[in-house]
């Protein structure tokens, strides 16, 4: 065997860890192919939070068999995790892991290629006590490089899976996180952000670093020139955690807020840890530390019982907020939740409308938040190019504005002074200085 190929659904946690397990296959000899080509191994890194997750898994593990009846088919991650029982009963997989041992996901491909026998050594979250250390030495991009810092979650939101497939909060030792970073400044990475399942909690099993204390030695580190965080939690804002955030001019003013919901009604069924009150108190001291913070949300509508008026409270707090931009899920009940077996499902029609109505408010809000920077400067690290023009550069602001720049020469990977000249849509455009 001398292909691999692999397939990933979900968060970026999910393709963080299939960079590690690519990385893995490349250090024995096998090259990386294109998840539709012929290949001697199948790897599908699975999503399950919601039943489409599921469903799609299935899907890609039927395809990859058409494409190389031979091959050997390895199923990893929360899909695997929450239902491996279901999985040994999928035709033609050779190995299931769940959200634990992927740094053994050669040798067991290998196995199951020698012995002809599937191998199942998924085991229960509950035994899952230590952070799994699988790095990534090469980077494939060369701009902007995630670093898994955390993994698991303790809040047991009653719509969400995720506990029951990633375990409790494990976290990563800090000397791992700051070698990696170190590497990636190293290899010419100008931006990392620091990701997991729930960052928020980062550092609460260790009892040694803080988030804010990760954040704060990271900022040291030379070569990086910005630190982004994914996702988090209100709760863990207040001014301590905003001192250290304003700190160093390498910390992006950009907060991933989760909300899920404005009504304090659907939060509580929702089994959130806050109130909308609460969160607004938060995006004060945000916007009081740092006035130009782009403060970016999830919003779930038609969540079980969710009225026309709990509805309309979301909607004017969103727009009282003023996100710079959101992300609208519409609710789908997933099979193991205590949300899947509540009462007054709200049908499809009214969440496709609700849905309708965020999307049309948060398009709004973004231009609006745009708009306020119209002839300014601001530093914008490329990323890439545009599909349609390969000399229009696309990259973000510290904020998280997205901005379209042409350039005559490459500038990917580059932090430019740029003029913001047109808002044009979610982007603007913009100008090198």
């Amino acid at each position: 065997m001398n292909s691999v190929a692999f397939h990933t659904l979900g968060c970026k946690v999910n393709q963080y860890e299939t960079e590690a397990m690519e990385e893995m296959f490349e250090k024995k000899g096998y090259g990386i192919v294109g998840e539709d080509d012929y290949s001697d191994i199948y790897v599908i890194n699975t999503c399950t939070v919601t039943n489409l997750s599921d469903r799609k898994s299935r899907q890609f593990i039927r395809k990859s068999k058409k494409n190389n009846p031979a091959a050997i088919v390895a199923v990893v991650g929360c899909y695997s995790q929450v239902s491996p029982d279901e999985i040994e009963t999928i035709e033609g997989v050779d190995v299931i892991i769940g959200t634990s041992e992927r740094n053994r996901i050669v040798e067991l491909c290998e196995e199951a290629a020698r012995t002809k026998r599937r191998i199942n050594i998924v085991r229960p979250v509950q035994t899952y006590k230590e952070f799994e250390k699988i790095n990534i030495d090469e980077v494939k991009s060369r701009t902007r490089a995630f670093v898994k810092i955390q993994d698991g979650c303790n809040q047991f939101c009653s719509y969400c899976i995720i506990p029951y497939a990633r375990g409790p909060i494990r976290s990563r030792e800090f000397s791992d996180i700051e070698e990696e970073v170190e590497k990636l400044a190293k290899a010419g990475f100008k931006e990392v952000v620091l990701t997991g399942i729930h960052v928020a909690s980062y550092g609460k099993d260790l009892k040694k670093e803080s988030l804010a204390e990760v954040i704060d030695k990271i900022s040291l580190i030379e070569g990086i020139d910005r630190i982004r965080l994914s996702s988090l939690e209100p709760t863990l804002i207040d001014e301590g955690f905003m001192e250290v955030m304003t700190k160093s001019p390498k910390i992006c003013d950009h907060f991933h807020l989760s909300l899920q919901s404005g009504s304090d009604t659907v939060l509580e069924r929702m089994n959130r840890k806050y109130t909308s009150g609460e969160y607004r108190d938060k995006v004060r001291l945000i916007r009081e530390y740092l006035p130009e913070a782009g403060i970016t949300t999830d919003i779930i509508v038609g969540f079980p019982g969710e009225t026309e008026d709990e509805f309309m409270e979301t909607f004017r707090f969103v727009e009282e907020i003023g996100f710079s931009r959101i992300h609208v899920f519409k609710y789908s009940p997933r099979k193991g939740t205590p949300a899947a077996t509540m009462d007054n499902q709200v049908h499809g029609e009214v969440k496709n409308r609700r849905s309708e109505l965020l999307i049309e408010l948060g398009d709004r809000l973004s231009e609006e938040f745009n708009r306020r920077y119209l002839e300014s400067k601001k530093d914008v690290l490329y990323e890439e190019h545009t599909k349609r023009d390969i000399n229009i550069y696309e990259g973000y602001t510290s904020n998280y504005i997205r901005v379209k720049t042409p350039s005559p020469y490459d500038i990917m990977g580059e932090i430019r002074n740029t003029r913001l000249e047109a808002s044009k849509g979610s982007a603007m455009e913009g100008a090198l200085i």
